[in-house]
């Protein structure tokens, strides 16, 4: 298993379903999640930055197993904005 470093950017869902297919590209690498992808949307947002770990496939897409946020995850962030009010 392989891991990647970087800021994340360009989020978008190819596919909606129970488990939803994720792109988005980390410092010009393609990425796809399908895996923990509802999680994901959850924790990241354009901007933050990542560590990933999974293999390419035949396209030379970084198909990701699993994820961390360096930082603060984005639910984190918008729940310290609400308690703040």
């Amino acid at each position: 298993m392989k891991s990647l470093k970087g800021v994340v950017s360009k989020i978008r869902v190819l596919k909606m379903s129970k488990t939803p297919l994720v792109r988005f590209s980390l410092d010009g690498v393609n990425c796809l999640i399908a895996a923990h992808s509802l999680n994901f949307l959850a924790d990241v947002d354009e901007g933050m930055q990542i560590v990933v770990a999974g293999e390419f496939n035949d396209w030379k897409q970084f198909v990701v197993k699993k994820y961390t946020v360096i930082g603060k995850t984005k639910i984190m962030i918008e729940f310290e904005n609400i308690n703040i009010r």
